[in-house]
């Protein structure tokens, strides 16, 4: 990684000189706080900085100084960041006040990138702008977010996504939503799925543990209360097993069963020792724009019972135990037959792993570059 100053002269810029130049703002980062979406950005930016057709410059706040690993950085000063909605507010805030000054530090491109969907700054005049919209599951479920928060996404989601001249997504189903909520042309659209390094997991047949496990935040979405009364089920059936959450803000989570154990934020490590030993992970979940922890589970040789809801089916396909997450017998019954089908999820589990490369992301991402180059191309030749 080379981290660059704010100011540094675009001529120190490294890359082959014929290569795309892409300005990759992630000036709204929270480090340790945006789940797959931060997964996601760090691996694209490792991949397209290996890349000979692309030569990015990421730009990030200050406690996002070092993220940008294998890829040029510029720390833009004075930008903290931060999770709730009103720091994001205020991020966006300062950002808008200071755009000409952020602009400013940015060296020459031929695309803007923003991988956490907000355009900040707002893209310099003239060049081509790519979004990456993960999902539009305020328009697909508004029963879950708050009036501020949809609002919020209206402004910073919806009108970037009619502006841009072309829009990353990481799954069919969330482009699909996004045609169907937004109007927005498919052509317009790219389906980059989000990868594993599968290289980095070690899968374990040997015996397993008797308990399952959920990685996921304690958002409502993530349906931790159905997955409890499900846990209510199998300390009568299955008294055997036990619930291991791990994730951040489970803190909200509230009528716990005893047979459930809630370790929060764990390090990577032990995350990863969880799926090598683990009898099961179950992912409950109501809403998934992509659903990246069924892929890990598999490729650690664990089994996975997963809802059908999102683009879930798509993401697993043939390799898991699938159930309704609305029904709480469904989600037992799914997790007992998971546990029971070991050996050949197993097999199937690492099949579809190798389906999911960073390096095939990352190649959609320069087919969405060059497409808004030639889009803005075409638009200034009929002009």
């Amino acid at each position: 990684m080379t981290t660059s100053e704010p100011g540094t002269s675009p001529a120190n810029q490294t890359g082959p000189s014929d290569a795309l130049k892409v300005g990759v703002s992630m000036l709204t980062l929270v480090p340790g706080g945006m789940g797959g979406s931060e997964t996601y950005a760090r691996e694209l930016v490792r991949k397209l900085g290996a890349s000979p057709a692309v030569n990015p410059t990421c730009y990030v706040n200050e406690s996002g100084r070092g993220f940008s690993e294998g890829a040029d950085e510029v720390v833009i000063p004075g930008l903290a960041g931060g999770a709730s909605t009103i720091a994001r507010l205020a991020t966006l805030a300062k950002g808008l006040v200071t755009r000409s000054s952020i602009l400013r530090r940015m060296r020459p491109m031929d695309v803007f990138h923003v991988p956490f969907t907000v355009p900040l700054p707002k893209p310099p005049k003239g060049t081509p702008f790519v979004q990456t919209l993960l999902d539009v599951q305020h328009l697909d479920l508004p029963e879950l977010f708050g009036t501020a928060d949809k609002l919020y996404r209206k402004v910073f989601y919806e009108k970037a996504a009619r502006d841009a001249d072309a829009i990353v997504t990481i799954s069919d189903f969330a482009k699909d939503s996004i045609v169907k909520h937004l109007g927005i042309a498919p052509d317009k659209i790219f389906t980059a799925h989000l990868g594993v390094n599968a290289e980095e997991f070690i899968p374990n047949f040997g015996p397993r543990e008797s308990f399952i496990m959920y990685p996921a935040r304690g958002w409502k979405h993530k349906n931790h209360a159905k997955l409890f009364e499900a846990m209510r089920l199998l300390e009568v059936t299955n008294p055997e097993l036990r619930l291991i959450l791990t994730g951040g803000a489970l803190d909200t989570l509230t009528d716990i069963p005893a047979n459930v154990e809630v370790r929060g934020l764990v390090p990577l490590a032990e995350l990863r020792e969880l799926y090598r030993s683990a009898a099961c992970m179950v992912f409950p979940s109501l809403y998934e724009g992509f659903g990246l922890p069924p892929l890990e589970a598999m490729a650690s040789g664990c089994p996975v019972a997963s809802s059908t809801a999102g683009s879930l089916p798509e993401i697993v396909g043939d390799a898991a135990e699938l159930f309704d997450p609305q029904d709480p017998e469904a989600i037992a019954t799914a997790i007992r037959n998971a546990i029971a089908r070991t050996d050949e999820l197993q097999r199937l589990g690492l099949e579809q792993v190798r389906k999911f490369t960073w390096e095939h992301c990352a190649n959609v991402h320069e087919q969405a570059y060059r497409y808004a180059l030639n889009q803005r191309a075409t638009a200034a030749s009929t002009v």
